[in-house]
């Protein structure tokens, strides 16, 4: 156990762009009770300055400025710091976060492949307290909250047939930003920078998976990463999933439903969710079970997924000095089921879990340096073309 928070939480962001700015400051406005943003690292100085003058709206923050992490973390000693820098850079920065004894909560994905987030899981050993937990706020809306217990006791019945679906539409221009559609910088494409939220909901939802088959096309766009995958997906209670992630949708939606023995649960959004988005349908059998509908119902209290949800969470557990949700093998889960599916998808033949281990290539690289799909070879491919 984590020596718990008994005082107010002094913040650090690394990395001030849109999702920082967007999402991870009114998170922490929201939280002002609590936290107080005291440093901001950046090495876009008019960025910088930028994100200081917003935060410093209303009074709220006054954030010192820095263009190292290292610097940062040796003058500020950060309690908790927020990371929103692109891919590449979260295993190193999360690492050293940790290092200086800080907690972490960095955008997905949190790291690149299964050996990095082992790296960071080496990293919290050594520190011997704080903890890194990744963004998947979609777990944290008062719906999904509802939901996962619903599942849990029972209430809709033995899961059966579930179907996840992030369809989704980028043009040329999004891949013109030189980290996107790179292996080496984002990790892979829309199975883990688009579809990893609902994947992980899924998840989340249903417990441990066995057995993914996949498929992975590159159909449009000319990116070393796939731009559209699918997936069968088998879990331990032997539910069936059926799992889409694509950025070649002109109508985008992001899409969970599952198919209980007594009902179906079906959530439709696109970035978040609210309560409304939540509908369940009663089987034949239990249409007239009035008070199993009730039960059924989406609180009155609606809690939109958000960052500030799972900051929320996050803080609860730094002041409880336990490991927060999002962290540690729960989060590990969702990372290898996507190894998997590109494994399978590449392979053309099933995975298992914990069937990628240290030895396996899809362990250290997310395209297991497959002939067809390693960045060399998309190189080639599109120079030929």
């Amino acid at each position: 156990m984590a020596a718990a928070a008994t005082h107010r939480i002094r913040a650090a962001v690394i990395g001030t762009g849109a999702i920082v700015t967007g999402s991870h400051l009114p998170a922490l406005r929201d939280h002002a009770d609590r936290v107080d943003l005291v440093a901001a690292v950046d090495v876009a100085t008019d960025r910088l300055d930028a994100f200081r003058a917003t935060a410093a709206e209303g009074g709220t923050f006054d954030v010192t400025g820095y263009t190292e992490v290292a610097a940062m973390l040796a003058a500020e000693r950060p309690d908790l710091v927020l990371i929103g820098t692109p891919p590449s850079l979260h295993r190193e920065q999360t690492v050293a976060a940790l290092r200086s004894g800080a907690w972490v909560l960095c955008e997905k994905p949190l790291c690149l492949t299964l050996a990095e987030y082992d790296e960071i899981a080496a990293a919290e050993n050594e520190a011997g307290g704080p903890y890194a937990s990744v963004v998947f706020q979609h777990r944290y809306g008062s719906g999904a909250v509802h939901a996962r217990e619903l599942l849990a006791e029972g209430a809709l019945g033995r899961p059966l047939v579930a179907h996840c679906q992030t369809t989704w539409h980028r043009d040329t221009a999004y891949y013109a930003v030189p980290w996107r559609g790179r292996w080496e910088t984002e990790g892979g494409g829309p199975s883990m920078g688009h579809g990893i939220h609902q994947m992980d909901l899924l998840l989340h939802l249903l417990g441990d998976w066995t057995e993914v088959r996949g498929m992975a096309g590159r159909l449009v766009h000319q990116v070393e990463s796939e731009d559209v995958s699918t997936a069968l997906v088998r879990f331990a209670d032997g539910a069936m999933a059926t799992v889409v992630n694509s950025v070649l949708s002109p109508d985008e939606v992001s899409r969970i439903r599952i198919d209980c023995a007594d009902a179906t649960v079906e959530l439709t959004h696109l970035y978040g969710h609210r309560n409304d988005d939540w509908v369940y349908t009663p089987a034949p059998h239990v249409r007239e079970d009035t008070a199993r509908h009730r039960r059924w119902r989406t609180p009155a209290a609606d809690l939109p997924s958000s960052h500030g949800a799972q900051l929320s969470g996050l803080l609860d557990a730094m002041r409880d000095g336990v490991r927060p949700p999002g962290s540690g093998a729960d989060a590990r889960r969702t990372l290898e089921f996507i190894a998997a599916l590109y494994k399978a998808a590449f392979t053309g033949q099933p995975v298992r879990a914990g069937e990628i281990a240290p030895g396996d290539p899809y362990y250290a690289a997310m395209h297991g340096d497959h002939p067809e799909w390693a960045p060399k070879a998309a190189t080639a491919t599109t120079k030929e073309s």
